[in-house]
């Protein structure tokens, strides 16, 4: 408990808010007896200047110190609480009254304030005590002869050392009391409501608190509940969002890690099966060298050299795709006319088509564009594509590639007549491998890269291949293409 926040927070509230209540309480005291000594010295400004007349038939000659006592004692209105000091010239003391001369610590008296006060300067104006040396109190002053010698002063102290300790005036004052203890009491209010709105906010804290706590065990569908705009609502929504981000990207890595699996799965079947063959019928060749006929022979070296070039096939696919994947191809883009380029590729899948039964057809538009791509990547997406579409085209079927102007972009169409692709199978189409018939053989189904290594070429371009497909009628591949910027009117 002591080392929470909370704990911690309030220890440093209440050593600011005691500390404060001292301070006010100290400058509050401080400021009343300034107060009380300013009221005193300003209702007694006159006081010395009353008491000369009365003083000066005593000090003809001589001071008389026991009439001067008689007359202080017989007069009337006097404050009680003075201290009478007869002050030469210089301010050295040359007499008292009512204090006893063993009690008098200082035996000068600065005469700065003296004259200031004289002068009428603002009050209050504080002058040496003489009963505590280093002590400065309000006081009364006025010009006053002594034996014939004029420019004497005197000085009388507002205030007897009975009452200058603040405890005592703190004591005899009702009003101060009660302004500390109702300063006492705001403290402590201040205190207990401080307390309060800091549970309720470390509250939130501790939640929050949990909700990560939870959410490192494992709990990755905890949320802290944000109920307010404030920095620690800010501070759950920041939580929140980088929460939702892990969680994405946790199922990112185990989407990457369930197709790691399965490339390496289909990768070593798909490089088994043709290594396996391959090794199989050239056992049986080196074992029956002598004994196999020439045309049984010759078929068991065809079906051998058609496995290479499959396995050659498909590793060079493999290749470019990892290349593609990593950015480690750049497109370079020029203009060209993609016309002349669907026209190329079409000629160069005729033959297959033909064999296959398949009517394969380029359908143009009557204007003729140029775009804007990388020719050599351009052409094996679209060679990919087209080659797709006649691998899963039955015989006597339909391919047709088909261009379409717009504004801006060239559309660019494969479709064939084929069985379709079912909906849930849509979304991995262009995944490694992926096939749609599982149990189609490779070599008339492709290794299922075509269309992963397509969609990847696109992507390089800043392009998408969408697919639309229905069961039972075909499938059609679509991406678009800028058509080339118009170049500036002619000088």
């Amino acid at each position: 408990m002591l080392n929470s926040f909370y704990a911690k927070l309030s220890a440093l509230f209440l050593v600011l808010i005691v500390g404060l209540g001292v301070l006010l309480a100290t400058f509050g005291v401080r400021a009343a007896r300034q107060y009380a000594d300013e009221v005193e010295q300003k209702l007694n400004r006159t006081l010395a200047e009353e008491m000369v007349p009365r003083f000066e038939p005593h000090l003809k000659d001589s001071i008389d110190t026991g009439a001067i006592e008689a007359t202080i004692q017989d007069m009337t209105g006097i404050n009680r609480r003075i201290e009478i000091y007869l002050l030469e010239r210089d301010g050295a003391l040359k007499a008292s009254f009512a204090v006893p001369d063993a009690s008098i610590e200082q035996r000068r008296v600065d005469l700065a304030p003296v004259r200031r006060f004289m002068e009428g300067d603002e009050l209050p104006i504080f002058g040496d005590d003489p009963m505590a040396a280093g002590t400065e109190k309000p006081f009364s002053a006025a010009h006053i002869e002594i034996m014939g010698q004029a420019g004497c002063y005197l000085y009388v102290i507002l205030g007897s050392e009975q009452y200058a300790s603040v405890a005592s005036m703190v004591g005899e004052s009702y009003i101060l009391q009660t302004a500390l203890w109702g300063l006492g009491l705001i403290v402590l209010v201040t205190a207990g409501v401080g307390l309060l709105l800091f549970r309720r906010l470390t509250k939130r804290l501790r939640a929050m608190q949990d909700v990560v706590a939870d959410f490192e065990a494992g709990a990755f569908g905890r949320r802290v509940d944000v109920a307010s705009n404030d920095e620690i609502g800010r501070l759950g929504t920041c939580f929140n969002r980088m929460a939702d981000n892990l969680e994405e990207t946790m199922e990112e890595l185990r989407q990457a890690d369930r197709m790691r699996r399965e490339l390496v799965a289909n990768v070593s079947h798909d490089l088994r099966s043709p290594i396996a063959s391959i090794q199989g019928y050239l056992e049986t060749v080196s074992m029956k060298d002598g004994d196999l006929p020439p045309e049984e022979r010759q078929r068991y070296v065809t079906t051998a050299l058609r496995n290479t070039k499959r396995l050659n096939t498909l590793v060079n696919e493999l290749f470019e795709l990892s290349k593609l994947e990593t950015k480690q191809i750049e497109p370079t883009i020029e203009s060209f006319s993609i016309v002349d380029l669907v026209q190329d590729v079409v000629m160069q899948y005729e033959p297959q088509a033909e064999a296959q039964g398949i009517d394969l057809r380029a359908e143009m538009p009557e204007r003729h564009v140029r775009v804007e791509a990388d020719i050599g990547l351009l052409e094996r997406a679209l060679s990919n594509l087209i080659d797709n579409a006649l691998h899963y085209t039955p015989d006597g079927g339909d391919v047709r590639v088909r261009l379409d102007n717009a504004s801006a972009e060239v559309c660019v169409e494969v479709s064939d007549t084929g069985p379709g692709i079912p909906e849930d199978d849509l979304p991995h189409i262009f995944e490694r491998f992926y096939r749609v018939d599982k149990s189609r053989d490779r070599d008339k189904g492709g290794a299922g890269l075509g269309l992963a290594i397509a969609k990847t070429i696109l992507e390089l371009h800043g392009r998408t291949l969408e697919v639309e497909s229905t069961v039972g009628e075909g499938t059609v591949f679509r991406f678009r293409l800028p058509v080339e910027a118009p170049s500036g009117p002619e000088a």
